[in-house]
């Protein structure tokens, strides 16, 4: 930086003597940065015009202007003993050639506040001179911080996020002959509904309640953290099992007060999950592996119903693993042909005559046997698996019913499709590619949604229903009155079938019965909005009769024929002489 030979000078008010003092002074005063030139012995030779500048705005009397000021000493006394020895050794290791230049950041505790520095030396000279550069790096100090306060805390709640949290339980299970650690994984019990009727905003500010008031009920010695969405987890540090039961039950009581919501109270609550790890376990616990296990437990709390608390056990973790290798073993059914449908006969009972079928999907295992869709369906929507189980069946529905109708049993086939399928908004086309692959007329295929489906989306299901019934596909609302949807909603959904509901037909034991009014009633509905229903699970002759006289159209049940493999339904239908005609049937009462 240097190349000529720097000597002791005085500063401002003396006159420097010789061409290399008046050059030294130039470049220094050049440098933009607070800059000195210090001897071997750490005394000051010269400063620039923005050293002085600089200790006047910090107004610091232990940082001084002057020729012949030991810098050392100074250093020492404005960054304390540790700091200031560590930057002292480095500039005399500097100045005897053992390095080549120097370069730390540091703070001063200057009276008008905390302030960072990075300092930057060279050796200049075969003197042992040193060149020191003083740059005030606050800004970006303080930016960083702050950018690194962020990267660790929720910017919702201002809690410690989730890897935060990871790294204070691993900090916590690293702990040599540490004691207990307990994570409590809590999860706010209908937060989505709160989001879904008043707004993200008014969500938010419930959330920022609910971490104000979990802060307030924690022991000082835990954390609160917030995972996202309405996912909290709170470190307790030595704490067992009955402790952090203990705490699961204190933080349930902050939902004992309602909550404001936009002016309006709100009464909530929280399913609570807890994990421990043991004090004294072996080293190789993970965080990720207690957060887990204290989620499985939150969520078989929240099976339960609401606010209640679960302690983790092995069972849970064996139960996530089988649903996993179930999982696997489903994806891999729908692809090798493991995936069987059966076919349910639906009476019609003004005739007395079958006009068509339900297709029911069954999985004939090939260790477990044939499975009913009850052991696999939930598992399909939780691993996304029931957009494609979906599509199979309607494919083999569709080829089936084209097969029998070249046999000249013009059946119609109706099909369940799933709620994965309408919030795709991918129902209408899956619809269509199937019955264009099978060469099926689509008159002959009915799609059926139960009402919880229809109900969370009613917009986007009156229009796909729409979209359907326009291509010559009929829709059924199936499940009908084990939901809550309001009449508005079934006004606007372009549906030409109800099914009622397994439950009221068991509970109508004669036409006096509550259970029998409301099939009534539904018969009513139905025929007031252009539809006819349909008795599901009818297993009696009584509640055949009995629906038949409360006006349903159609009958379902094990009374009148269980699900059977296709090739079965022919010898059914012709041993009984049921098989109506459909095409007839089709074009008078669209349904079935």
């Amino acid at each position: 930086m240097y190349s000529t030979q720097l000597v002791p000078a005085p500063r401002r008010g003396q006159v420097a003597r010789g061409n290399s003092a008046v050059l030294s002074i130039a470049v220094l005063d050049a440098l933009p940065s607070p800059t000195v030139l210090l001897d071997a012995d750490g005394i000051v030779l010269l400063t620039n015009r923005a050293w002085v500048a600089a200790v006047e705005t910090v107004d610091d009397d232990r940082i001084q202007v002057g020729f012949g000021i030991n810098y050392f000493a100074m250093a020492r006394r404005a960054c304390g003993n540790a700091v200031g020895r560590r930057i002292v050794a480095s500039l005399r290791a500097l100045s005897r050639g053992e390095r080549e230049s120097v370069a730390t950041d540091y703070s001063v505790k200057h009276p008008t506040g905390i302030r960072w520095y990075h300092l930057q030396a060279s050796r200049v000279g075969e003197e042992g001179q040193v060149v020191v550069t003083h740059t005030d790096v606050t800004d970006r100090v303080l930016a960083e911080r702050v950018s690194a306060w962020q990267a660790r805390h929720d910017d919702l709640t201002a809690l410690p996020n989730r890897a935060a949290l990871h790294e204070l339980i691993d900090a916590e299970l690293q702990r040599p002959d540490r004691p207990p650690v307990t994570v409590l994984f809590l999860d706010v019990d209908g937060f989505k509904d709160v989001n879904d009727s008043q707004g993200h905003e008014v969500g938010d500010d419930l959330l920022r309640q609910i971490a104000g008031r979990l802060v307030a009920r924690t022991r000082s010695e835990d954390t609160v953290g917030r995972l996202g969405g309405d996912e909290f987890v709170v470190l307790c540090r030595n704490c067992d099992t009955p402790g952090g039961v203990a705490l699961a039950e204190r933080f349930q009581g902050i939902f004992d007060e309602p909550f404001d919501l936009d002016g309006r109270e709100a009464r909530l609550t929280a399913s609570i999950g807890v994990a421990t790890a043991r004090g004294g376990d072996p080293a190789g616990a993970r965080p990720t592996d207690l957060i887990r296990d204290a989620d499985l437990a939150m969520y078989a709390a929240k099976r339960r119903g609401r606010s209640r608390m679960q302690v983790f056990s092995g069972n849970l973790r064996d139960a996530v693993q089988r649903k996993v290798r179930v999982a696997s073993e489903l994806r891999e059914a729908i692809d090798s042909d493991q995936l069987v449908l059966h076919y349910q006969p639906i009476l019609h009972l003004p005739s007395g005559r079958v006009h068509g079928v339900e297709a029911l999907v069954r999985w004939q295992h090939p260790e477990r046997g044939l499975l009913p869709p009850g052991d696999f369906i939930a598992l399909a929507e939780v691993y996304e698996l029931i957009a494609p189980l979906t599509r199979w069946v309607l494919s083999t529905a569709t080829r089936q019913a084209a097969e029998w109708a070249g046999t000249g049993l013009p059946l119609l086939v109706s099909v369940n499709v799933s709620a994965a399928s309408l919030s795709a908004g991918s129902m209408a086309d899956d619809v269509a590619a199937a019955l264009a692959a099978a060469g099926l007329p689509p008159e002959r295929l009915i799609v059926e949604l139960t009402e919880t489906t229809v109900a969370e989306d009613p917009e986007r299901a009156a229009a796909q229903f729409a979209a359907l019934r326009r291509s010559g596909v009929e829709v059924a609302i199936d499940d009908f009155g084990s939901g809550f949807s309001s009449l508005g909603q079934l006004v606007n959904i372009p549906a030409g079938l109800l099914k009622i509901d397994r439950s009221l037909v068991a509970g109508a034991a004669d036409r006096r019965s509550q259970s029998a009014a409301a099939i009534a009633a539904v018969v009513a509905l139905a025929k007031a909005f252009g539809m006819r229903a349909l008795a599901e699970g009818v297993e009696t002759v009584e509640q055949l009769a009995l629906t038949a006289a409360l006006g349903c159209t159609f009958a379902q049940g094990y009374y009148i024929a269980r699900p059977m493999p296709a090739e079965d339904l022919l010898g059914w239908l012709r041993d009984r002489a049921v098989i109506g005609d459909a095409d007839e049937h089709a074009s008078r009462a669209r349904p079935l």
